[in-house]
């Protein structure tokens, strides 16, 4: 589950981690309220309008309807026009920026709509730097990754300059060690109240990351103030939905508004699913034979569209959802249906199948493969039934039959 920057920022405030002072703002009048207090607690007459979506890259984002528009503005009207000239150009951002819809390079050409903004003190930047902590799943840890080139893009700088980027492993019996935090400031050229505000900085991040059982902190940038202080400039934050029992106050930070609607119906229904780019549909029982066949597909030469696991003890209603979420993405050119029955019935599957056909329709080629329990009951469901179906021997059968009927 991702989380909101704001919403980024007021967990790591509430544990003592630096970051500026903000306000949230849903309406222009909100936002234009918000930006006397802030010049006034901050002393600083400079304010940052931050549109609040799922992606990072809002900075170099662009609005389709203001492409003059980037997703973050800095407003620098106050230092010579006083709060009043402030508060104007932040109405007219707000104004502009709510409703608009903002492409960057995580959103895709259709970008996210802006439903909320994040008002911002200004800072006084001395350097900008890149700090997380995420799950390493090679190492089953987490780690702690830095660099000195803040606000790129970390992928970009991985692949051309990976020496920049430094690592740390965290033990999950200690914690980082203070050692670790000593080697990361002196990677990143940090001295006097700089390092020894980085290091409390990176110490109380890695703990809250275990405690929140959070797969990814990512703050880009980490800035230096000019007098020595390390804040939170942006603030990303991804969680383990399986661990989101143990923390009902994240939790209800979800916005379903920025997730996919079809993964939220799939989870409803208790069905694993995840929209990928490709155009061949799946459905399958079991993660591991979810993978194994995507990796077939794209051996053969095609693109999963997406991941779907209905799991070992689905019924034949679950069976029928997930075929209707497959069938409703418009990408879909083909269907592969590869179930092996253990726990889970191939007779059930075929029923499912059937019913969701009749439901629905089918209006893109369909290839089945079915083994193991009840398979030979499965198999005559679906011959008797009026379902055009093509059978499939095994899954590398199946998924070249598949890509080959799609294409």
């Amino acid at each position: 589950m991702k989380i909101h920057e704001y919403q980024a920022k007021q967990l790591m405030a509430e544990r003592g981690i630096a970051v500026p002072l903000g306000k949230v703002a849903t309406s222009a009048e909100e936002a234009v309220a918000a930006v006397a207090p802030l010049v006034a607690d901050s002393g600083n007459p400079v304010i940052v309008v931050k549109s609040q979506i799922h992606a990072g890259g809002r900075g170099k984002g662009r609005f389709k309807e203001h492409p003059e528009l980037g997703g973050v503005n800095v407003v620098t009207d106050g230092i010579s026009g006083g709060v009043a000239a402030a508060e104007e150009k932040v109405r007219q951002l707000a104004t502009e920026m709510l409703g608009s819809t903002l492409v960057t390079i995580q959103t895709g050409e259709e970008g996210k709509k802006v439903s909320t903004l994040y008002i911002e003190q200004g800072i006084d930047i001395a350097s900008e730097l890149y700090l997380s902590v995420l799950l390493d799943r090679a190492q089953s840890r987490l780690i702690v990754m830095a660099s000195t080139e803040g606000g790129m893009e970390i992928e970009k700088v991985a692949e051309e300059t990976p020496e920049l980027i430094l690592r740390e492993t965290i033990d999950p019996a200690i914690g980082l060690a203070d050692f670790q935090a000593a080697r990361l400031a002196l990677g990143l050229g940090l001295s006097n109240d700089a390092t020894k505000n980085f290091k409390k900085f990176v110490t109380a991040l890695s703990r809250a990351a275990v405690d929140w059982d959070a797969d990814l902190i990512e703050i880009n940038p980490l800035v230096v103030t000019t007098d020595g202080g390390v804040m939170a400039l942006d603030g990303k934050m991804a969680f383990d939905d399986n661990a989101l029992f143990r923390h009902p106050d994240i939790a209800a930070m979800r916005d379903e508004s920025e997730e996919d609607p079809a993964e939220l119906e799939a989870k409803a229904s208790g069905l694993s699913y995840i929209t990928l780019d490709g155009t061949i549909g799946c459905l399958v029982n079991g993660a591991g034979l979810a993978m194994a066949t995507m990796d077939t597909i794209k051996h053969v030469g095609g693109e999963p569209a997406n991941f779907l696991d209905v799991g070992g003890g689905a019924n034949a209603e679950q069976v029928a959802k997930a075929f209707r979420i497959i069938t409703a993405d418009p990408n879909v050119k083909g269907i592969f249906v590869n179930i092996f029955g253990g726990i889970m019935q191939c007779d059930v599957i075929a029923t499912g199948i059937v019913e969701a056909v009749k439901e629905v329709g089918l209006e893109v080629p369909l290839v089945v493969r079915l083994e193991g329990t009840n398979v030979e009951l499965g198999r005559q469901i679906i011959d008797e039934s009026d379902v055009d179906v093509i059978t499939a021997e095994d899954m590398k059968d199946g998924a070249q039959k598949i890509v080959e009927l799609a294409s």
